[in-house]
């Protein structure tokens, strides 16, 4: 069972103590890799019978883990960070129900979900912990800026924040990406995405306008939004229902006056015409978009 299948098994079960006591266990992150458990009912704001009582159980239901040497502690486990994150987007009155997944990848599961206007959405769970630690360091730069070592829930959670943060910067410019609505620990709420991502078609209808149409929302993120996705490919563009794109997965994503802007717009837009000119047939040459992409 999957960690959001126990988070969702377990969650409208849990009690105002229980959140109490997996947020008081989070807050101690970053000066333990288990809270002490005497410190849990101070952080917790709860009588120590209460904590003694609820501890059993969420360590049964696998939302935390404990170790009793050198000293008696507790972590959150990936479920309880779910469970914390659930609990904010549904007293945000953003979420109401999750349904099914619609994508589950090395860094990210993203599940069909629904608001209390029965609106269908996207939740995105970013799971770095899937990668190791030294994949973490040289794909993700960003978590490189802290002067701790964030752990998988935390890089989790940075990285659903640059993306949030990078889907708020294409909004007012109608690129083709999901919209953001909220985000919260290591999830985004945004629109629904729906389609499939260009390397599972066996032959992409209308492929000329879909290679303009990337290029086209490319050039917009950097000349309007002024940022450049820096991890672009087939498995990331998707073609929707009504075969136009979506561009996903953006928590790399750079400002055009990043250092190394140019290298890794090149760099995308490599990815992008390697794919056309295996699969389709197409030739542009790489100084061909890279004009386009710079030209007023």
């Amino acid at each position: 069972m999957s960690s959001i299948d126990i988070a969702l098994k377990i969650f409208r079960q849990l009690q105002p103590e229980d959140i109490k006591i997996l947020h008081a266990i989070e807050t101690q992150t970053k000066q333990y890799q288990y809270t002490p458990e005497e410190q849990i009912p101070t952080k917790a704001k709860l009588p120590q019978s209460k904590v003694q009582y609820h501890l059993p159980k969420l360590t049964k239901n696998h939302l935390i883990q404990h170790q009793t040497h050198p000293y008696k502690g507790y972590q959150l486990t990936t479920a309880g960070y779910d469970c914390l994150a659930l609990n904010n987007h549904v007293k945000a009155n953003i979420l109401e129900a999750i349904g099914k997944p619609l994508g589950v990848g090395k860094e990210a599961d993203v599940y069909d979900a629904l608001t209390p206007t029965k609106q269908q959405v996207a939740i995105k769970f970013h799971r770095l912990g899937r990668m190791s630690f030294q994949q973490t360091k040289r794909k993700r730069g960003y978590t490189q800026q802290y002067t701790y070592t964030p752990n998988w829930h935390q890089q989790s959670t940075i990285a659903a924040k640059k993306e949030y943060k990078a889907l708020k910067l294409l909004e007012p410019y109608n690129i083709a990406a999901p919209k953001p609505i909220h985000h919260n620990r290591h999830t985004l709420v945004m629109t629904l995405i729906n389609g499939a991502p260009l390397n599972l078609y066996p032959k992409i209808p209308h492929t000329k306008r879909v290679l303009n149409e990337i290029l086209n929302n490319v050039k917009k993120a950097y000349q309007k939004a002024k940022i450049i996705h820096a991890d672009l490919s087939s498995y990331n563009i998707l073609i929707q229902p009504n075969l136009h794109i979506l561009i996903i997965d953006w928590p790399q994503y750079i400002p055009i006056t990043h250092p190394n802007a140019q290298q890794l717009l090149k760099r995308d837009l490599k990815n992008i015409l390697k794919f056309f000119k295996q699969k389709e047939k197409i030739e542009i040459t790489l100084k061909q978009a890279f004009n386009y992409i710079k030209e007023n």
